[in-house]
Order: C-alpha cells, then sequence, then structure tokens
C-alpha cells in the first residue's frame, strides 16, 4: 500500500503524518512525504532574475526543513518505510494529485483546517480540491488524530 502525506509544517498536516503512521503500522504501508512549493517562474513579481532565484532558493530550504522535520516525527512515531518529494508547481492541489496518479498511490492522508463555507470559497482549500480531483481515496484530517 503507498500513502501520500502532503506536508505544509502546520499543526493540521502534523495530525495528518500521525494518521499516516497508524496506517503504515497497521497496513505496512509505505509513506510518501510531499511539500509542493509555489513555482515563481511564470509569476510577475517585478523581481530581478538573481532575486528570483533568491527566493526560489529559500523556498526549496524551507520545503527540505519541513520535509526533514515530517521524517523526524514519522521517525519518532516508528515508521521507517518513508519516501520525501519536494516539488514546484503553481498549484499544491493539482501537484499532489498528478504525484498520486504518477506514482499510483492507494490513498492521500491530508490535513485540514475545517475553514466555514465562506472562507473556503474565496480563499481556496488545498485539502478540498485534493478530495475533488483525487483518483483515489483521501483521509481528510481534522486535528485532533485520535494518535
Amino acid at each position: 500500500m503507498k500513502v501520500l502525506v502532503p506536508v505544509d509544517g502546520s499543526k493540521h498536516s502534523s495530525e495528518g503524518i500521525k494518521v499516516a503512521s497508524h496506517y503504515a503500522k497497521t497496513k505496512d504501508a509505505h509513506l510518501y512525504l510531499i511539500t509542493v512549493i509555489p513555482s515563481v517562474a511564470d509569476i510577475d513579481l517585478e523581481l530581478s532574475a538573481s532575486d528570483r532565484d533568491r527566493l526560489l532558493e529559500s523556498m526549496k530550504r524551507r520545503g527540505e526543513e519541513l520535509l526533514t522535520k515530517a521524517r523526524e516525527l514519522m521517525t519518532s512515531l516508528g515508521v521507517t518505510k518513508v519516501n520525501s518529494i519536494l516539488a514546484t508547481a503553481p498549484s499544491p492541489a493539482m501537484e499532489i494529485v498528478s504525484y498520486a496518479e504518477k506514482e499510483k498511490i492507494n490513498l492521500i492522508v491530508i490535513g485540514s483546517r475545517g475553514r466555514s463555507a465562506n472562507q473556503r470559497f474565496h480563499l481556496g482549500s488545498v485539502a478540498e480540491n485534493v478530495v475533488r480531483h483525487s483518483p483515489t481515496c483521501v483521509h481528510v484530517v481534522r486535528e485532533p488524530a485520535w494518535i
């Protein structure tokens, strides 16, 4: 079984990691942690090329830090079968869905903030878009998890 876990450093994604660790231990699942950083290549930010490169490098470092912390949490929960993916894309939700399709993921475990309907309308929701477009089952975790 392959389980994809999007992480963004929030307490909600940490709860998703905890739930995914349960699948890893009880179903012998292999976990894939993914962090998606925004693509700045096509955005007109009125930055020089060198400033844009520095911004991208800074976001990549932050993404790597998030993945390292997520792996450490997984290890502390007794999970060792973990891959880490750092992706760059304009839409985190679509990159998560695309990766799930490409790698034939069996389950996506994603944290959700549980925003109100009005907030979702204005801000959008990665979890909502993943659920809507996912090729596989999605376990949406609201905090606190049972673990």
